[in-house]
C-alpha cells in the first residue's frame, strides 16, 4: 500500500492587514490593484499597498 504525503504549500498562505484586517489570499490576489490569482505573497511588488486601508506590505502578517 502506498501512503501519500500531501506538501505543505508555504506559497499560498493568507496573509492579513494589521491595520485593516484584509485578508490577501493568492488562490484569488487582487486583480484591482493587478495582482493575478495565484500569486503569492511574496511575489507581490514592493509597491503593492492594501486595497482597503493603503497600507504597505510591510504591515502585512503571516496568518497561523
Amino acid at each position: 500500500m502506498v501512503k501519500f504525503c500531501k506538501k505543505h504549500d508555504y506559497s499560498m498562505e493568507k496573509w492579513k492587514c494589521t491595520l485593516c484586517d484584509y485578508v490577501y489570499d493568492p488562490a484569488v490576489g487582487d486583480p484591482d490593484g493587478g495582482i493575478a490569482p495565484g500569486t503569492a505573497f511574496e511575489d507581490i511588488p514592493d509597491g503593492w499597498v492594501c486595497p482597503w486601508c493603503g497600507a504597505s506590505k510591510d504591515k502585512f502578517k503571516k496568518m497561523e
